[in-house]
């Protein structure tokens, strides 16, 4: 059975390779021969060949020097996870809190539309002049005389012929958050607890992505998860019943299933469990374990317990360890981030930490979890914690642009506040977020924040009652 979802059959099964050597699994060189001679057009759903292959995949052997342990149950992420604050004490008044949240919903949104246009340059570079994303970000920008990066992007055009995306995010028109997918999961999590509560389920994650999302907003491990799901859960169903599991939605035909999809959908969850970095890990692989395996989940578990944290704390040293704290000490994400903090003590800026981490995953996808995962943790610190300067050198970082500047300004915002956010990024959104999720076409970051408050103080009172 082939379900092409985000890219066709035979594309599933070339990048299947790279995920399962990733996972630690020896792939014979003659099978991946075989795999790579089909061709992308002719055989792009030739399902007799793909199945036998795919099948062959999955009964590879591990190689016994794979020396990371990456559980994807709750229970063995916790009993593999270094001792941690579990919980902050949270001082704040509700109209502090509020204000910390409506900078964190800021602070996404600005980081967010600040990417947005060079998401595919961030990626992609410009191969011809031998310029990587970082390189041909820096170069569009120079050759524009707005380096460093300090405002949004110009559509301005120049001899170099780099042509940007996302118009309604560029400096010249900018005037609201446009749709994008790292602002729709945020919203996502504030109406499912809205909805569901804080008991929520995995498969309450499923069907308000299939009630309030459009299909053509959801990318690579979440296609592939959703369509999973729906193949395999019928619409005339019992309520509160499913008819599949994680396990299957997460891994059929899902090559993507470590990549960053469930790092940028933590926010909305993180928010509610403000000061609570456990409790918001908790619910982040909630969110996370129907699409994503491993170092996938653990990049929105991680993500979640510092966005938890930036409430309390503002060191980004302290922030860090809080993240590490709730995800398996031996796992690659950790093992990633332990050494970038070795290489933030080396470098003198931003730019000679990407150079280090250019080459040490210069074979990694652009859009994968743990290298997008640094680039969030280096603008922590060569940001000062500083909202504008941190969310722009997260962008100037490149690779998932939008997806960085949004985790980061989540981070920065909720830790400065609306009121200290400061900068010149906020201001151009005009307090607006037009959004495709139902129900959230076009709505306020101040409401956002005043809804999340009321739905934190049901996460605390759920969190109180569980531990009674």
């Amino acid at each position: 059975m082939i379900i092409t979802g985000w890219d066709s059959g035979v594309k599933l099964l070339k990048s299947e390779i790279e995920q399962v050597e990733y996972e630690g699994f020896v792939v014979p060189q003659e099978l991946k021969e075989e795999i790579n001679s089909l061709h992308d057009v002719y055989d792009a759903n030739y399902e007799l060949k793909i199945n036998e292959l795919t099948e062959k995949l999955r009964n590879l052997s591990k190689d016994p020097n794979f020396k990371y342990v990456q559980p994807n149950d709750l229970e063995g992420i916790k009993k593999e996870r270094p001792a941690g604050p579990r919980q902050l004490k949270m001082k704040l008044s509700d109209s502090e809190l509020l204000d910390r949240l409506y900078g964190a919903w800021t602070g996404r949104a600005a980081g967010c539309a600040l990417g947005k246009p060079v998401e595919g340059l961030g990626m992609g570079g410009r191969q011809e002049l031998g310029l990587n994303g970082r390189k041909a970000i820096r170069l569009y920008l120079k050759n524009r005389g707005q380096w460093p990066l300090d405002y949004y992007f110009s559509g301005k055009e120049t001899s170099d012929g780099i042509k940007l995306g996302c118009e309604k995010s560029w400096r010249e028109n900018i005037a609201y958050m446009e749709p994008d997918d790292d602002i729709h999961y945020s919203i996502i999590g504030l109406k499912i607890l809205e909805e569901c509560g804080p008991d929520f389920k995995w498969n309450d994650v499923a069907d308000s992505w299939n009630s309030s999302l459009p299909y053509n907003a959801i990318c690579t491990a979440e296609t592939q998860a959703i369509l999973n799901y729906n193949i395999k859960t019928p619409r005339m169903r019992p309520a509160q019943s499913t008819f599949t599991t994680p396990e299957f939605t997460r891994r059929f035909n899902n090559p993507y299933r470590e990549w960053i999809g469930a790092q940028i959908r933590a926010d909305g969850w993180a928010y509610a469990c403000a000061g609570n970095p456990e409790l918001a890990a908790e619910f982040a692989w909630r969110d996370a374990h129907w699409t994503h395996t491993a170092n996938g989940i653990y990049g929105e578990m991680f993500a979640a317990a510092m966005i938890a944290a930036s409430f309390v704390e503002s060191n980004p040293h302290r922030l860090v360890e809080i993240g590490l704290s709730e995800i398996p000490r031996n796992c690659k994400l950790a093992e990633g981030v332990r050494e970038a903090l070795k290489w933030i003590k080396q470098c003198k800026d931003f730019e000679s930490f990407m150079e280090k981490l250019d080459e040490e995953y210069s074979a990694m996808s652009p859009v994968h979890t743990v290298n997008n995962a640094l680039i969030v943790v280096m603008s922590l610190f060569y940001g000062k914690m500083n909202p504008d300067k941190s969310i722009c050198i997260s962008v100037m970082g490149a690779h998932d642009t939008d997806c960085n500047g949004a985790s980061t300004g989540s981070i920065v915002g909720a830790a400065a506040g609306k009121k200290k956010f400061g900068g010149r990024l906020a201001s151009a959104l005009n307090d607006t977020i037009k959004a495709q999720v139902f129900g959230f076409q076009d709505i306020t970051m101040k409401e956002l924040a005043e809804r999340t408050l009321a739905v934190h103080r049901k996460v605390e009172k759920y969190f109180e009652d569980r531990k009674k």
